[in-house]
């Protein structure tokens, strides 16, 4: 019996190994799987080897994942429009989730969502098992949030309940959703991005990881400590042992100055010395030479050179000359200052002319619009520029000692190494009383701290293992594809459930600049032919911007399925940016029904309804219509059946009723304005006559929908706002933003309604609200109200009935159309102008398929304002797409 169990257990190893060595070889990336996805828009700029070592198949490569496919298989539920019952409303609670947190600390990234506040989108709008999208995913803060939403203990440090069936019920009992991991698929165009998505979303042996981490370190210390030591000094005298040796300091820091010439007597300044209260720690804007005694200023100062031999490169380079000034050291457990003396010196001079021996970058600095500031400075046209020499020898060796491990621990090893990003280079700024400033963007200040890099290794990673210990509390594994978002061939359609992603904004930052550190070192380079920025390095401006994530999130439309959701962040305080977002969302086929603002002082998302008036981060919750209403407005298109059709599907998908602080919110997008926006924005993004106008649309708005504190709801939605309305004791009114003719009318209208109101009382009211912007050719108060309400024998203006609004409504186009006739005739820049006049123009020119008309006259108003306005873009990029046709 025991001799057939062997041969049994034999065969089943045999067998086992047998199945394992096909699974290897079946997820083995291979020039020949490369060359498959060597096509796809994003694929990085580096050698094949290079991509192929730092990938980990099928899970994560460092170029177009050839695997997603199989991963979407082996996990993905098919989409049945037949037996589809997904609804949800847009996650509309308010989120405070801070940055302290181990996961979210263990590495930097330029800008980053917390997972914590990713969970809680992901738990509403998911089921375990689902699939989540993320196409810019950076350093892969979603992937991780999906994974956590199977570790209870997390969800329910959310203020979340867990129930024994794993049902989770929220803050006030309700159910809403199921402890489970979801599965994500995270996309970025930078390898740097990817690879440290790839280290956060991937399990590991925590403790064999920092067994290996620290032995290397202790390696490196006994390689490099020598380059860390200096004399301790007490009183300008070294300090001796019992044996009349010099006592030893491990140096914590070096303080680098810049040195300038003054301009009346050309001698140098080292800028610490001339510049900088020691006691108040802090610059003076002022400063005597202490040479020639002229009274100088920093700006009137001209920075010092030195021309000296690189040999990385091999030729003479002129670079701007910076000099030790402190050193910041321990003996024992006490730590000391002192300014460099010759021991240190010949110290920093010995190091300077040696020759690492191990592999280092000494890749150019690409051309950018943050790399320039470095390269005009201080002369920094290489990646070894950045660093000093003794930084540089020492992050070498830690370097070439990470590469050669187990491929999963290699990567965590790699994974710390690139947290240190910026501390250790030239671009740590020092600052009085401890720390340092990592300057974003390739700033060098004048005064940078150059670390001991083992130390700050040793230091982030016990922060490093206290993130891992967390994040192994539950992982999903997720798969991970360095590629643009704007090219997903590997991705079926309608296979993904929910997206969630937080992309790049305008020219807010140069992502394949600032990753180039990081990517100099991982050898693969970020192609940044697709990268969705405005740079005028890369030949792009909000034009390109826009049409780069248009493209991006056209096929987060095509892999989303029908009915789901995509919440995008953004953050950027230009109007025109954020106008660029929304119309590449609306053109994508996405219906916009939520939008709520960051408020960065308190952590909390509030809702948001001037979509000209961004000042703080924004949560964007859009939905891809289900086939059914694509198919019927196919139909039913330029009707009006149409329009109501449009109009009951988008009200299903905004939330009924939300409350804060036993105060119930005003829901904006249930507003008929908003609404009307929205029915006309679906209209002219599918190429379709609008086929009514404002004050049709709203008297039929009142007609078949019911109406409550100036919102409109679905007759089962309206019992369920009445029943929770009594639970508060007041409504918070929305704030409105009054800068134009349009938010002008809605701001009289949102007044007017609370009461009837005289002129002269109405006048001061509006004048505090007023914020005019400059090109506009806004109509006195007066005419305002002439135009657009009516007036009782008390002289009262007040708002008037549907009925009569059509009437005041047709006088106003006509006037409008009038002045619109008088721009499309004239010639030249128009300068000033009357807003609402172009989009009623605008809005008849697209009626009347005049499409050559809209172009002619947006061309002549000034560009920001057309990139700033959401109405005249969306008609003047729909024309010019309806032109190429």
């Amino acid at each position: 019996m025991a001799k057939e169990n062997q041969i049994s257990l034999d065969i089943f190893l045999k067998e086992g190994n047998e199945r394992k060595k096909i699974q290897e070889n079946r997820f083995k990336l291979t020039k020949e799987h490369l060359d498959r996805v060597r096509h796809i828009e994003g694929f990085p700029i580096a050698k094949d080897e290079d991509i192929i070592s730092l990938s980990d198949p099928p899970y994560y490569t460092a170029c177009p994942n050839p695997f997603i496919r199989d991963f979407i298989k082996e996990h993905g539920k098919p989409y049945d429009p037949d037996n589809d019952a997904y609804r949800r409303q847009p996650f509309a609670a308010d989120v405070s989730e801070g940055k302290n947190d181990p996961i979210y600390n263990a590495h930097s990234y330029h800008t980053k969502v917390p997972h914590r506040a990713i969970m809680r989108y992901i738990l509403h709008y998911t089921e375990p098992g689902d699939i989540v999208f993320d196409g810019f995913c950076g350093t892969g803060m979603t992937g991780v949030a999906a994974s956590l939403c199977g570790d209870r203990r997390t969800v329910e440090s959310l203020g979340y309940r867990v129930l024994d069936d794993a049902t989770i019920l929220d803050e006030k009992g309700r159910p809403f959703s199921k402890l489970g991991a979801r599965k994500a698929i995270l996309i970025d165009l930078s390898p740097a991005a990817t690879f440290i998505a790839y280290n956060y979303n991937t399990p590991v042996d925590v403790r064999a990881f920092e067994r290996e981490a620290r032995r290397i370190l202790d390696e490196v210390e006994r390689e490099c400590g020598w380059m860390y030591l200096t004399q301790h000094v007490v009183d300008g005298k070294v300090q001796k042992d019992a044996k009349g040796n010099p006592i030893m300091g491990k140096i914590n820091y070096t303080v680098w100055s810049d040195v300038f010439i003054c301009p009346s007597c050309s001698r140098e300044l080292v800028f610490w010395e001339v510049a900088v209260d020691k006691e108040e720690g802090r610059v003076r804007d002022e400063f005597p030479c202490p040479h020639c005694g002229a009274n100088l200023t920093k700006r009137t100062l001209e920075r010092a050179t030195e021309r000296v031999y690189d040999r990385e490169i091999g030729e003479f380079i002129i670079r701007a000359r910076q000099v030790p000034v402190l050193i910041n050291y321990s003996v024992g457990n006490k730590r000391y200052e002192k300014k460099p003396d010759g021991y240190d010196l010949e110290l920093i001079r010995k190091i300077e002319e040696i020759e690492i021996p191990y592999w280092y970058p000494t890749d150019r600095m690409p051309e950018g619009y943050n790399t320039e500031q470095p390269k005009v400075s201080h002369g920094f046209t290489h990646f070894h520029h950045f660093y000093t020499k003794r930084s540089l020898a020492c992050l070498a060796v830690l370097w070439n000692c990470f590469r050669f491990r187990n491929r999963k621990i290699t990567s965590r090893l790699l994974y710390s190494f690139t947290s240190l990003y910026q501390r250790v280079t030239k671009m740590a700024e020092y600052r009085k009383g401890g720390g340092s400033g990592n300057i974003p963007n390739f700033y060098i200040p004048s005064f940078n701290r150059e670390p001991n890099v083992y130390e700050v290794c040793k230091r982030k990673l016990r922060n490093i293992i206290t993130a891992l210990i967390a994040m192994s509390l539950c992982h999903s594994q997720n798969t991970i594809s360095t590629q643009s978002a704007g090219q997903l061939h590997q991705i079926k359609s309608s296979s993904t459930d929910y997206i969630f992603t937080d992309p790049p904004f305008g020219g807010n930052i140069m992502y394949s600049e600032m990753n180039f550190l990081w990517e100099a070192w991982l050898r693969v380079f970020t192609n940044n032919k697709p990268e969705a920025v405005e740079n005028k390095a890369q030949g792009k401006g909000p034009r390109e911007y826009q049409e780069l994530m248009e493209k991006c999130f056209a096929e987060c439309y095509r892999i989303l399925k029908p009915g789901r959701w995509m919440t995008v962040v953004f953050h950027n305080s230009q109007n025109r940016i954020w106008n660029a977002i929304q119309e590449a969302i609306l053109r994508a086929g996405f219906v916009i029904a939520d939008v709520r603002t960051l408020d960065k002082k308190q952590g909390t998302f509030k809702q948001v309804t001037s979509t000209t008036a961004v000042k703080q981060d924004l949560v964007i919750s859009a939905y891809k219509p289900n086939g059914g209403l694509e198919k019927r407005f196919h139909l039913e298109a330029g009707t009006e059946e149409g329009v109501w059709d449009f109009v009951r599907t988008h009200l299903k998908h905004l939330p009924v009723f939300v409350e804060k602080n036993g105060r119930a919110e005003v829901i904006a997008e249930r507003q008929n304005f908003l609404l009307y926006d929205r029915m006309v924005a679906f209209h002219v993004q599918r190429g379709v006559a609008v086929p009514m106008g404002a004050a049709e649309f709203y008297a039929g708005l009142k007609q078949r929908f019911p109406e409550r504190d100036g919102m409109y709801f679905l007759p089962d939605q309206v019992v369920e706002y009445d029943k929770k309305r009594l639970t508060v004791q007041e409504i918070e009114q929305l704030s409105l933003f009054v800068t134009d003719e349009k938010s002008s009318i809605q701001w009289l209208r949102s007044e007017l309604s609370k009461k009837p109101q005289t002129y002269q009382e109405i006048h001061p009211k509006f004048l505090r609200e007023l914020h005019k912007a400059p090109h506009e050719k806004l109509p006195e108060l007066s005419e305002l109200l002439e135009q657009n309400f009516l007036k009782d024998d008390n002289g009262r203006w007040y708002v008037p009935d549907p009925g009569r609004q059509s009437d005041l409504e047709k006088m106003r186009e006509k006037a409008l159309l009038k002045e619109f006739a008088e721009y499309k005739e004239g010639r030249g820049r128009l300068k000033v102008f009357r807003t609402e006049a172009l989009r009623a123009g605008f809005k008849a020119c697209w009626a009347a398929k005049d499409y050559k008309t809209i172009i002619e006259v947006a061309r002549r108003i000034p560009d920001t304002v057309l990139q700033e306005d959401t109405t005249l873009l969306m008609y003047y990029d729909n024309a010019l797409m309806r032109l190429e046709e």
